[in-house]
C-alpha cells in the first residue's frame, strides 16, 4: 500500500465525521427547533439578520454535510461551513474562551477549519468530486 491509499482514507474519514456533525447540526435546526426557534435563539445571540443568518445556517449545515459525505463540490462546501463557523466564532464564541462547556470556540474552531482543510486539499479519491474535477476547472488539480 502506498501513501495516496493513507491519504484518501484519511480524507474520507475526516469528510464523513464532519459531514455528519454538520448535518445533524443542521437538520436539528430544521427539524427539532424549527425556523422560528433557530431564529429566535440567533436573535437572542445577537446574531446579525436573524431570519436570514437562521435560513442560511440551516441549509449550508445539511447541504454542506450531505456534500463532504458524499464527496461532492467539497471545494465550495468546504468553504461555505468555513464562512458559516467564522460567523458562529465571531458572533457566539469568539468571547468565551476555548472550551465548549463555557461556550467557547473549539468545536467551531475544529469544524471551520477542518472543512477549510478540505476544501483546500479536496474530497480524495474515494468521492463524486474525483469523476467531476476534471470536468470543472476551479476543482482541477495541479
Amino acid at each position: 500500500m502506498n501513501s495516496t491509499f493513507f491519504r484518501d482514507i484519511a480524507i474520507l474519514l475526516a469528510r464523513l465525521g464532519i459531514g455528519v456533525i454538520f448535518l445533524v447540526h443542521g437538520l436539528q435546526k430544521l427539524i427539532v427547533n424549527g425556523y422560528s426557534g433557530t431564529k429566535a435563539g440567533f436573535e437572542s445571540m445577537e446574531v446579525p439578520a436573524p431570519p436570514v443568518s437562521a435560513f442560511i445556517a440551516t441549509w449550508v449545515e445539511i447541504l454542506g454535510g450531505v456534500s463532504l459525505i458524499l464527496g461532492l463540490l467539497v471545494p465550495v462546501f468546504g468553504v461555505l461551513l468555513f464562512l458559516d463557523m467564522l460567523g458562529a466564532y465571531l458572533f457566539v464564541h469568539m468571547g468565551n474562551g476555548v472550551y465548549v462547556n463555557d461556550g467557547g470556540w473549539e468545536l467551531v474552531g475544529a469544524l471551520g477549519l477542518g472543512s477549510l482543510l478540505l476544501a483546500a486539499v479536496g474530497a480524495g479519491a474515494y468521492s463524486l468530486d474525483r469523476f467531476i474535477a476534471p470536468k470543472v476547472p476551479f476543482m482541477a488539480r495541479a
